[in-house]
């Protein structure tokens, strides 16, 4: 399309204040942007909307037009809603590079733009495709006479012999063809490796679509990320969707890709509704958040449960059982704030890896605060007294799927833990239950590794109290025990710490501990008898039991 056929259309609300002479331009898509410096996202060709939050001094219009103008776009919008109109100085710096500049006024939205503007570069460039923009809305109607991303995905399939599916970044399947015939579905497995190939890829700064290849997969897949802004991409990729398409991109045709960008802004848009429909929970979480901190009276945060269960539980007759989960996403430049990108995980982790479709995660509530998600888990109790309750979320199993992929996304600089509490029956035992879910998150951030969890359950146990051990304490503590042994072993291959391991691990049992590593009791007495020659210490006392089991975890 050209750019002035969006003078064409009133409803958009644009009027040009620069350019005339260039609205000739074609415009191939379309992004949204606040960045100072949009550079990578862009290809050429494309209209840029700005709220101009990028603008802090009026020298500042000159260098971003610059940079659009360089990356060849199309022309930029800019809203009114921010400084109440545009600035002089972006409009001469647009008249300086022959950019063409359009106002967007306040009560028109950068989405709807955005629609406009896709369907009417995919109608123009899919040919016998256009059914794709002409079913538009019908892409965007949820139910069950609407159709969602799957319409789109059965297009590509009919038309182009192409098998697509959308993915979150955990790798679990939000959309895929339901044409009969269409092939077997995507394994769990291979779409949380896709996942963590699109991950690993988009943080190395490669530009979609990814092309790879995977051991055992039957073939090359491309895989196109689905975004539509310009936001640093630490801030989405942990959320954004991306669409897989189980064919080699890289000798495609310019309308074929031009295509399946089309479709992604399309599923973009799509992802956005879908987040925005889940306000009311979000909300519903933040207010039972905000009242247990607080520490308001337990009759208060009752009722709102009240009012949060039918919302997350349609239909059911029983106030049902809650669990918290907390997450933390932190960047070790501080820069971008982990709140959002860690409540955008939560709903997409707590859900099944293997359910399809976005609906499940309708079930769950999660608040933001700083660095810190909160999820508000309801565990449905059984209506009958001999139906079993529902199993609640255990820390072990709650990353396992996804631990792989979202250790990619989070590369060098990011790092995601978790800690999940007891199930509680009441709105008393919610403030204990979020206390012991940050405590478990802590413990889990003592961890080495990307993604970390730790449950309720630990809480119990000695791990709760060594990842809180000062550095120089351990290391001292650890040093005193266990490197007289170390050495020994170093020069005589004696190894007595894997015989101290064991007899620990056999509850100081000769018997079972000989058994265990192949040795007679006698040789055993011997090794054991020069550790507590070595260190001073008696293992047939606790405390010394207790102290040697310590040094090991904490070494």
């Amino acid at each position: 399309m050209r750019l002035r056929a969006l003078l064409d259309t009133p409803s958009l609300g644009l009027r040009l204040l620069g350019g005339e002479d260039e609205l000739d331009r074609t415009v191939r898509g379309v992004m949204t942007t606040d960045l100072r410096d949009p550079s990578r996202y862009l290809s050429g060709g494309e209209l840029v909307l700005t709220g101009l939050a990028w603008r802090r001094a009026p020298e500042d219009s000159e260098r971003f037009v610059r940079i659009l103008a360089a990356a060849g776009v199309a022309g930029l919008a800019a809203g009114e809603a921010e400084l109440g109109s545009v600035p002089d100085d972006l409009v001469a710096a647009c008249a300086q590079h022959r950019l063409p500049l359009f106002s967007v006024v306040e009560d028109v939205s950068f989405a709807s733009i955005t629609e406009h503007v896709v369907r009417q570069v995919s109608s123009e460039r899919a040919g016998d495709l256009a059914a794709v923009v002409d079913r538009h809305r019908r892409l965007m109607t949820s139910g069950p006479t609407g159709g969602g991303p799957e319409v789109v995905l059965d297009l590509l399939g009919s038309d182009l012999d192409l098998r697509a599916w959308v993915l979150s970044p955990t790798g679990r399947q939000i959309a895929g063809s339901t044409l009969a015939g269409a092939g077997p579905e995507l394994s769990t497995e291979l779409a949380a490796r896709l996942a963590g190939e699109h991950l690993a890829a988009a943080r190395s700064g490669r530009r979609g679509p990814h092309r790879v290849t995977l051991e055992g997969a039957g073939g090359t897949f491309s895989l196109f990320p689905i975004r539509h802004d310009g936001r640093d991409l630490r801030q989405t990729l942990l959320s954004d969707w991306l669409l897989a398409v189980e064919a080699d991109a890289g000798d495609w045709p310019e309308e074929r890709l031009d295509l399946l960008h089309g479709v992604t802004q399309l599923i973009a848009v799509e992802r956005d509704r879908r987040d925005a429909a889940r306000t009311v929970r979000r909300r519903l979480a933040q207010e039972v958040l905000e009242l247990v901190q607080t520490g308001a009276p337990p009759a208060e945060i009752a009722a709102r449960l009240r009012v949060a269960a039918p919302v997350l539980l349609p239909g059911l007759g029983t106030a049902p059982h809650w669990q918290i989960v907390v997450a933390r996403v932190e960047w070790e430049d501080g820069d971008v704030p982990g709140g959002p990108v860690a409540q955008s995980l939560l709903e997409e982790v707590l859900v099944d890896p293997g359910t399809f479709g976005p609906e499940p995660s309708d079930r769950i509530a999660v608040a933001h605060t700083g660095d810190e998600a909160v999820a508000l888990v309801p565990l449905p109790v059984p209506d009958e007294p001999g139906e079993s309750a529902a199993v609640g979320l255990h820390a072990a199993e709650l990353l396992s799927v996804v631990q792989a992929p979202l250790g990619r996304g989070l590369a060098d600089d990011g790092r995601l833990t978790v800690g999940v509490s007891a199930s509680v029956h009441s709105a008393e035992g919610l403030r204990g239950a979020l206390e012991e879910a940050r405590h478990a998150r802590r413990v889990a951030a003592a961890r080495p590794g990307r993604v970390c969890a730790a449950g309720h359950e630990e809480l119990a146990s000695h791990v709760l109290l060594l990842p809180f051990v000062p550095d120089d304490v351990r290391r001292a503590f650890t040093a005193r025990l266990l490197d007289p042994l170390r050495d020994y072993d170093r020069r005589h291959r004696a190894e007595l710490i894997p015989t101290l391991e064991a007899f620990l691990d056999c509850d100081g049992s000769w018997t079972r501990c000989a058994g265990r590593l192949h040795l007679h009791v006698n040789t055993l007495r011997y090794r054991v008898g020069r550790i507590e020659q070595l260190t001073g210490r008696d293992l047939s006392r606790l405390e010394d039991k207790l102290d040697f089991f310590l040094a090991l975890r904490m070494s």
